[in-house]
């Protein structure tokens, strides 16, 4: 999936969407079978791919906001720079405080990352720990 980082709503947007697995892992969890149920489903494979879907989805969105701070961090750089040689620029300042805000909303989703993946993996621990074990 596509992250473009210079339109913060439509990165936004695309990390929710990429998120999803995370947001529907209870209903993907409650297709593991009960006890009495166990022979009829391969809860092992299950887990698994579930697992690999998780690990796939967390290092992507990880690499798309890492990489879009960096694109804001020099873009920020850029701009200090064209600040401090024409000081007078209003333009340029309202650009600068605008990346600064935009990198700081950026820095806060690599913790809303972190909470995600926490919550998520509780989640499949709780109901996988029987039948798969990450390596």
């Amino acid at each position: 999936m596509a992250v473009y980082c210079f339109d913060f709503l439509g990165f936004q947007e695309t990390l929710k969407k990429m998120r999803d697995v995370d947001d529907k892992i209870i209903y993907a969890l409650n297709a593991l079978p009960t006890e009495s149920f166990k022979g009829q489903v391969n809860s092992e494979s299950t887990c698994r791919d579930l697992y690999a879907k998780l690990q796939q989805s967390h290092l992507s969105r990880q690499t798309n906001i890492r990489n879009c701070i960096t694109l804001s961090a020099t873009t920020l750089k850029n701009l200090r720079e064209q600040r401090e040689s024409n000081p007078n620029d209003v333009e340029t300042d309202s650009k600068f405080k605008a990346e600064q805000r935009k990198l700081r909303v950026l820095q806060a989703e690599l913790n809303v990352e972190d909470i995600i993946k926490e919550r998520t993996y509780k989640a499949f621990n709780e109901r996988c720990r029987s039948y798969f074990h990450a390596e």
